[in-house]
């Protein structure tokens, strides 16, 4: 048993979503609020409702509006006293809910026999909602109405006042709550709110539509919730918040049964529940318990003679006074020694640090708070430890069993994660997503036990996590503004899991570039692809001193070459990520395919598979060199937000040294195109290699197409990365003019970066008119 998905609707962000969950563990990836934190809490407001109770902030703020009309209807309703048809149907496309999908094996019906749709079900897709809803209608309308009046009895007192000579004072602004029923539910929600369950029809079950839109099959009429807890017994939960500080000795209550904070994650106050929840002698002793047992008693027995002595002369003092008499109660010191108070301080755990022997050959041992350990090994341990604790506490590992001696394990374990990255070094973060799923895992019944089956669900920002995991593990947030798909920002997931279709080989490529360049695609406003490392090394510094706006997004560079950035295609349009791929033309000859530097009216062709099969798929470099900005562009009807385009080198018009009347070069590469649109600069560079060379041919002279051919030559041997190294070391490096092709890509994508940033999607949002953006 496992679960394969939920759809979460009216839940913040989550207006309607599906998310697709891993059999072993999934991941949630995206830019800042995406709608990761809302997704992870929607699970435990659901699932774990006692620990995590609702908020009216949890409704979806778009349907508030239709909330208080609900609450104006009722109190106009009283004022004509009328009565008031109080069902739940006009409350139904408001409430959060969650819809959770179970793949069931017909072997294990005796474990989801109340939630069974029809008696004809053998196994499969099994579905039960969890919706919040109001529990008394009756006491909601009621309490509501009388809290309004009485709020509207004292706003008319307060208007009637008079001042000492019996005038009339001006009305004074007053706000009393509740001022609308969703001020009212802001702090008496959980009086008449609670989470009901209600059985799905898996042949009901609606699909994704082509835009990520998911629609959650309606209630029949006569559904009715099911009784009591239908989960309980079936899913253990466990999760590990994002909000769980360190620092600081902390002070906790002796009681043995209260449960270790969730935001606390000190090693010592872990140790001290896991102690007392699994291991400790008093509960349900064994024989190997008895020595430690023994001990303890002992060791009682004499702190308890040293207090009765040490206390004998004060109470032989009091004694003096009268008290006690021959027929008083008379005190006696004595102690209640536990086996957890040795874990019950601040240094209960220390660590050891090496260090070297001294002189007398005696190397001394040194120990350290655990506060003064590094924060990022205080989160990893501390993590590893509560995922120990969460496998022991769902398996009943030791005394835990005493307390639960009836109970059966429930099949599924689900434990959530947010945010593991906190503090670890980017290889520790590898390090844990790859053991934590073994952790949870790592008891004799479990292993290969698909009858006990555990799923992990992280949230992350780190693009080390992300790339530790098959994209089958991924789960992409993705933010949409209000106008696009709601009247508000909502969120929309996209499942990465089939990606890349049959196409092994790319899926392969993809993983393991994004891996060698640390991407942090996952999570960015847009990319930028380029061709290569001078790209690479001067497209920032560019961006940094031209176009302020792009410097201040969330911005991914990645270096590819253009006979392999398409294969990142599939990716960037399942992600719907903004993307400008940075080319060279790559022109070669018509018949021998030949790299040649590029004449129109030759019959060439572009040896760019990127060209060739992406955007704009054109073969001939004279189409390439003709063709309107638009026509560079590829951007969806559906999606005003998602769009490519390339940028590849187009003829410049330069005036040559010694020329006064402007002529048209054909750059091939980025390189020269930054010398054709800087001769003067490059002309008075200092350097050696490829500077050296360009400088050289500009000196020399001739036309463009003789400048032209000197640059590729210069370039066939030429080190690229070198060159840039020395431009960037140029004193006139900020004069620099950033070559035309580039400079109208950067233009194009700064203004659609502005149009995704914004809150709120304009009503007209003509794609096609950014094409033009820039040329």
């Amino acid at each position: 048993m496992q679960i394969k998905f939920v759809e979460v609707a009216n839940f913040r962000k989550l207006l309607s979503v599906r998310v697709d969950f891993d059999a072993k563990q999934t991941l949630f990836v995206g830019a800042n609020n995406s709608g990761k934190s809302s997704a992870m809490l929607a699970l435990r407001r659901f699932l774990v409702p006692n620990h995590c109770p609702f908020e009216i902030h949890d409704f979806t703020l778009c349907h508030w509006p239709g909330i208080n009309r609900i609450g104006q209807s009722w109190l106009e309703a009283n004022e004509r006293g009328e009565t008031v048809d109080l069902v739940l149907d006009r409350w139904v496309s408001f409430l959060p809910t969650l819809d959770l999908w179970l793949e069931v094996d017909a072997g294990e019906m005796h474990h989801v026999r109340d939630l069974i749709p029809t008696l004809d079900w053998n196994g499969g897709l099994l579905g039960v909602r969890l919706r919040y809803e109001p529990s008394d209608l009756e006491g909601l309308y009621k309490d509501f109405v009388e809290t309004v009046t009485e709020a509207e009895s004292l706003r008319a007192i307060a208007s009637k006042k008079h001042d000492v000579a019996g005038n009339d004072l001006p009305p004074l602004k007053l706000t009393l709550w509740p001022t609308a029923l969703n001020d009212y539910l802001a702090r008496r929600l959980s009086r008449s709110f609670g989470i009901r369950a209600y059985i799905l029809d898996p042949d009901g079950l609606q699909g994704v539509s082509d835009t990520g839109e998911v629609k959650p099959q309606p209630l029949p009429p006569t559904s009715q919730p099911l009784d009591g807890e239908p989960l309980r017994g079936l899913i253990k939960v466990h999760d590990i918040p994002a909000q769980r500080g360190f620092g600081g000795d902390g002070s906790h209550e002796d009681d043995e049964d209260m449960p270790v904070p969730t935001s606390a994650r000190r090693l010592s106050d872990q140790l001290r529940s896991y102690y007392t929840k699994h291991l400790d002698p008093t509960r349900g002793p064994t024989e190997g318990d008895l020595g430690a047992l023994q001990a303890l008693e002992t060791a009682q027995d004499q702190f308890d003679a040293q207090l009765t002595e040490a206390f004998t002369a004060a109470f032989d003092e009091v004694a003096s006074m009268g008290y006690p008499g021959v027929a008083d109660p008379r005190p006696k010191v004595s102690t209640r020694l536990r086996a957890v108070d040795g874990l019950n301080h601040a240094s209960a755990v220390t660590f050891e640090v090496d260090v070297s022997a001294q002189g007398d050959g005696v190397a001394p041992v040194l120990r350290l708070p655990e506060t003064n350990n590094g924060l990022g090994y205080q989160n990893l341990i501390s993590m590893i430890f509560r995922l120990m604790g969460f496998r022991d506490a769902w398996m009943r590992v030791g005394k835990v069993a005493l307390s639960e001696p009836t109970a059966v394990l429930e099949p599924l374990h689900l434990v959530l994660i947010e945010e593991p990255e906190a503090h670890l070094h980017a290889q520790v973060q590898q390090v844990f997503i790859n053991k934590a799923y073994e952790v949870l895992r790592a008891h004799d019944d479990l292993g290969d036990n698909w009858r006990l089956h555990t799923q992990l669900i992280v949230s992350t920002h780190s693009s080390h996590v992300a790339h530790e995991v098959p994209f089958a593990c991924l789960r992409y947030f993705r933010r949409l503004p209000a106008g696009m798909r709601a009247p508000i920002p909502v969120s929309a997931v996209v499942n990465l899991s089939s990606v890349f279709g049959d196409e092994a080989e790319t899926a392969r490529f993809v993983t393991r570039y994004l891996r060698a360049q640390h991407s942090d695609l996952f999570f960015a406003d847009a990319a930028i692809l380029v061709e290569g490392p001078a790209e690479r090394m001067l497209m920032p510094n560019f961006i940094r001193m031209r176009y302020p706006d792009l410097s201040r997004a969330y911005v991914t560079l990645l270096e590819i070459g253009g006979s392999h950035a398409h294969r990142l295609r599939p990716l960037i349009e399942h992600l719907g990520l903004l993307t400008l791929v940075i080319t060279d033309l790559d022109s070669q000859d018509g018949t021998s395919g030949k790299a040649a530097p590029p004449i129109p009216g030759a019959g060439q062709t572009t040896n760019n598979a990127t060209l060739r099969q992406w955007v704009p798929e054109i073969d001939a470099i004279d189409d390439l060199l003709m063709i309107d900005a638009h026509r560079r562009v590829r951007a969806p009807d559906h999606d005003p937000l998602f769009a490519v385009r390339v940028a590849y080198q187009t003829p410049v018009a330069v005036v040559l040294p010694g020329d006064t009347v402007p002529t048209t070069a054909h750059p091939y590469t980025f390189e020269d195109a930054l010398v054709f649109e800087n001769l003067a600069i490059f002309a008075a560079m200092n350097g050696s290699g490829l500077v050296g060379r360009f400088r050289d041919a500009i000196e020399a002279g001739g036309t463009a197409t003789q400048l032209g051919e000197a640059s590729f030559d210069a370039l066939r041997n030429g080190k690229k990365a070198e060159f840039a190294l020395d431009v960037l070391d140029a004193i006139a490096f900020e004069h620099l003019e950033v070559p035309g092709y580039i400079a109208e890509g950067l233009v194009w994508l700064q203004e659609r970066v502005r149009k995704k940033q914004i809150e709120v999607l304009p009503a007209q949002a003509d794609a096609a008119s950014d094409g033009h953006a820039g040329s």
